[in-house]
């Protein structure tokens, strides 16, 4: 007997958690990097396509899923595409929604704590003086584990995470995002001004803020059509909205049964593309390319955005003298920080929902023993980080198992739940009235640009699979398909646990 009653709160708490799971370290660091990879406004332009194209069905086709399944009292993902329809298979392609907020959840969390660290870093003064060179060598001290601050400060993120999940939706989750998600505005809207009005020739910068600004908004058309571009445009639509992951049809299953998605749905959507497009691109691109130029910013952000976010904006805020660097530093990993633990939060509770679902866990068991999963999974990243463990992770968990899912979800939504009785559920106590053409985008556009994408990325697939070079990273993908088998067994002891005490999937389907 299922022991979850959670609800949300209140409207403004859904969607500010719902916006939280989308914002996180992507909006900050990743997008601006793409951005800066692929030619500024020559990226821009692709992103916002895919925003409109996949990123939005998306969010209608997760949204009314996962309102659907909790109709039926179902908040895992396993079990919401399994009350769409009868066939088995579905119940397994749902195990992606908890293996990747488990894998991801397990690197995420280190990558969070290290937000703590650099705000306390900033706040002592641990970057005041300090070179380039210096800074980058106490991040890769941090990383080397020289001190036992990096174990000591992870550890503290899991215990708040799993602490604040014992609380429930709206006396933990809801709560964090109500605080979290203003002070991560606020934090941001700041240091955003800063970098727009940067003068040149004040602090040592070259240009006007301006100047990146335009780098990100005039579009190089002669490399607007290469697919590598529209491939990294696409790519950064999964991770910032966090679709294909299954973590928003699990907050999706608390929405009461006549209750509002579709405005929810796009207010949390267009939030999140706020905080990334307007707020997050005037912080590293004007900041970066203000004090170094667009070919050293270009040159150094091909390695990716984590390297940039921790190793160089210490750096630059030093530039600023006095309080206001310590201030930006603060602001700077407090806002990442805010973005990292409610996009945490939302990762755990897909989780917790399928074992007090099926198993009758209470919310305090199953919240520590997800802390307990965390721990153990991401240890390897921790230890062996320098070895390529965190980047294993994040390809097969945030890249490769995105696009898995969300092209088989979309696929069942359209055409095998099919679209008349999606789009009823899309509607079904809507406060706006939707897009009568975003039936044929959901249907034929959205799945041919995600089917693209998989069949894009199958070269790099083969190619890391096929790698062999290094150890850690080999285990790291044995213990992720190893995980995958396990929640899979766990489907399957579910669901034959509920035949036998003659609970179906919903009213309407039975086995």
């Amino acid at each position: 007997m299922s022991t979850n009653n959670d609800s949300w709160g209140s409207r403004i708490g859904l969607i500010l958690a719902m916006a939280g799971n989308a914002v996180g370290f992507g909006n900050f660091l990743r997008f601006p990097v793409k951005a800066m990879q692929n030619g500024g406004g020559a990226f821009t332009i692709p992103y916002l396509v895919c925003f409109l194209l996949m990123g939005i069905p998306l969010l209608y086709v997760e949204w009314a899923s996962g309102r659907f399944g909790g109709k039926h009292g179902h908040h895992s993902t396993p079990f919401i595409l399994g009350s769409m329809h009868a066939g088995r298979i579905w119940k397994y392609i749902g195990v992606f929604g908890i293996f990747t907020n488990l894998a991801v959840a397990a690197y995420y969390c280190y990558l969070e704590s290290w937000t703590l660290s650099w705000v306390w870093n900033s706040f002592s003064g641990v970057f005041s003086g300090k070179s380039q060179e210096e800074v980058t060598g106490v991040f890769k001290s941090y990383v080397s584990l020289d001190g036992p601050m990096a174990i000591i400060t992870w550890v503290i993120c899991l215990l708040l995470n799993t602490w604040i999940l014992s609380k429930g939706l709206s006396g933990g989750v809801e709560k964090v995002a109500k605080i979290g998600m203003p002070l991560l505005i606020l934090f941001g809207a700041i240091l955003a001004i800063k970098g727009v009005t940067l003068k040149a020739g004040e602090n040592g910068a070259l240009h006007d803020g301006t100047f990146g600004l335009n780098f990100l908004w005039n579009p190089d058309f002669s490399t607007i059509w290469s697919p590598k571009v529209w491939l990294a445009a696409a790519g950064q639509i999964f991770f910032t909205l966090s679709v294909g992951m299954g973590s928003i049809q699990c907050y999706a299953s608390y929405v009461k049964r006549k209750k509002d998605i579709a405005l929810n749905a796009m207010s949390a959507g267009w939030m999140n593309e706020f905080v990334e497009v307007v707020i997050g691109s005037c912080i590293l691109i004007p900041i970066g390319i203000g004090y170094l130029g667009i070919d050293k910013v270009v040159e150094m952000t091909k390695t990716g955005g984590l390297g940039f976010g921790f190793q160089t904006m210490p750096y630059l805020f030093q530039q600023w003298g006095g309080v206001f660097s310590i201030i930006a530093g603060v602001f700077f990993f407090g806002l990442l920080f805010f973005a990292g633990i409610t996009s945490s939060l939302a990762m755990c509770t897909p989780c917790m929902g399928f074992m007090q679902d099926e198993f009758g866990w209470s919310r305090q068991k199953a919240a520590w023993a997800f802390g307990a999963t965390i721990l153990i999974l991401g240890l390897p990243t921790v230890l062996y980080f320098n070895e390529g463990v965190f980047d294993e992770y994040d390809y097969w968990a945030g890249d490769v198992s995105l696009v898995i899912f969300a092209l088989f979800e979309i696929i069942l939504f359209a055409w095998v739940f099919g679209m008349k009785r999606g789009w009823d559920e899309m509607n079904e106590g809507a406060d706006i009235k939707i897009p009568s053409f975003m039936k044929l985008i959901i249907q034929f556009i959205s799945p041919l640009i995600i089917g693209f994408i998989f069949v894009m990325s199958l070269p790099d697939l083969w190619k890391n699979l096929s790698d062999f070079s290094s150890t850690p990273k080999v285990v790291a993908r044995l213990l992720l398909l190893a995980l995958w088998l396990a929640i899979a067994w766990l489907v399957r002891t579910a669901y034959y646990k509920r035949k036998r005490e003659g609970r179906y999937l919903n009213q309407e389907l039975k086995f």
